[in-house]
């Protein structure tokens, strides 16, 4: 038997071995033939596993944020400062006249209205002054009606000839000193009447008492250095303070226009805001501070204010019609103290844009910048953003109550 010729000189040479063997060994040909086929039968392979199909690589989530969108209104210019509540008016009380304390008619502490009885001295001495001098008018009175018949008689004589002209001149001088005696007595009578009415202390103003250091009985005297009280009229009230003289234009300009408002809020009131006018500017700026006084006048008939009262003032000299304004949580400030806030762009970007702070007013910040109303700032993690990174909104935190502004 001969081998075929198709076959790859190494599957050759891997048949002729056992072909040989089973020749030498006497095999009949068909055994030969199953083995020569059974060599050169090709191997079976494992079929080939497909490699899995390479996707692209997922895109990094984005960064969640709180956003608030830009808004362009009406937002006022506050000027804020801290001032003092001062008393619109003060009276000293105090005795014109000497004696002792008859009665107190009041409280300390109280309120009181102008004319109202306050305290009442002992004016029996005055009294008895007033009765003698009263007596002393109907004397004066009656010398003077007799002084006046004398003028008349004589002049009358002197007229006929039977009366010398020095004696008619003398009754005229008579006459004229009884009238002179009457006006002195009722001049003396007038002064008495005002003692007596001294005596009775009346309230000069509308206000509320302070301290009163004299009790009934004491003696007081029209030169004493202590008052009987202290009178504070607490409304309409004062608050008195002082701004940088950069804002001078503003208030000046304001003032032309009419009382700008005011509005004045002790720091650990509760309360809204008490609402009043400017009404004063100083006249000069201090030197020493840079800074100009001014005054406010409030209403107060609930005692919102008190005088010596540290408060809060914000002053509103103008609103600005067309004020770009975002909440204040927005801003940030960079290294170098340049200010600046993230932009969400359409395609849920975060665009970094430098911005001009001009104020901060009710929790939202005035700024000057490329920025359009409606668009979406970053109130919350702009910490963990930077320029083009991508971001997710969330639902923000409810905002804190914020107080009501004048």
């Amino acid at each position: 038997m001969t081998l075929t010729r198709s076959l790859h000189p190494l599957q050759a040479g891997a048949v002729a071995a056992p072909l040989l063997l089973a020749v030498a060994l006497g095999l009949p040909g068909t055994a030969i033939a199953q083995t020569a086929t059974a060599q050169t039968a090709p191997a079976q392979t494992a079929p080939a596993q497909t490699a899995p199909a390479q996707t692209a690589p997922a895109a990094p989530p984005g960064v969640p944020v709180v956003v608030s969108a830009a808004e362009r209104g009406p937002v006022p210019l506050e000027i804020t400062a801290n001032g003092n509540v001062v008393a619109e008016n003060t009276v000293s009380v105090r005795s014109r006249v000497d004696g002792h304390i008859e009665k107190v008619h009041v409280q300390e502490g109280q309120r009181v209205t102008r004319g109202q009885l306050l305290f009442t001295l002992d004016s029996r001495m005055a009294q008895a002054q007033l009765a003698q001098q009263e007596a002393q008018l109907s004397s004066a009175r009656a010398q003077l009606a007799r002084a006046r018949a004398d003028a008349a008689r004589y002049a009358s004589l002197r007229g006929e000839g039977f009366a010398a002209a020095q004696r008619a001149e003398q009754a005229l001088a008579d006459a004229a000193t009884a009238e002179a005696t009457q006006r002195a007595t009722e001049a003396l009578i007038s002064q008495t009447r005002l003692t007596i009415d001294y005596a009775s202390i009346r309230a000069e103003i509308d206000g509320r008492l302070g301290a009163l250091p004299f009790t009934e009985g004491n003696l007081v005297r029209a030169g004493d250095a202590t008052p009987l009280a202290t009178l504070t009229q607490t409304d309409p009230i004062q608050v008195q303070f002082a701004v940088p003289e950069r804002w001078l234009p503003e208030i000046q300009a304001a003032m032309r226009q009419g009382a700008p408002p005011v509005t004045a809020h002790p720091p650990t009131d509760r309360r809204a805001p008490v609402r009043g006018q400017l009404f004063f500017v100083d006249s000069q700026v201090d030197t020493t501070s840079g800074t100009v006084q001014l005054k406010a006048r409030f209403p107060n008939a609930d005692a919102a204010l008190w005088p010596g009262q540290y408060v809060n003032v914000v002053l509103v000299p103008r609103i600005e019609p067309q004020a770009l304004s975002v909440p204040v949580q927005a801003v940030q400030t960079g290294s170098g103290g340049g200010r600046y806030v993230y932009v969400v762009d359409g395609e849920g970007r975060a665009r970094r844009k430098a911005v001009r702070l001009e104020r901060v007013v009710a929790g939202r910040a005035v700024l000057q910048a490329e920025i359009t109303a409606g668009e979406k700032v970053v109130i919350e993690g702009a910490q963990l953003l930077s320029d083009g990174a991508r971001v997710v909104e969330r639902p923000g935190s409810a905002a804190p109550a914020r107080a009501p502004q004048g």
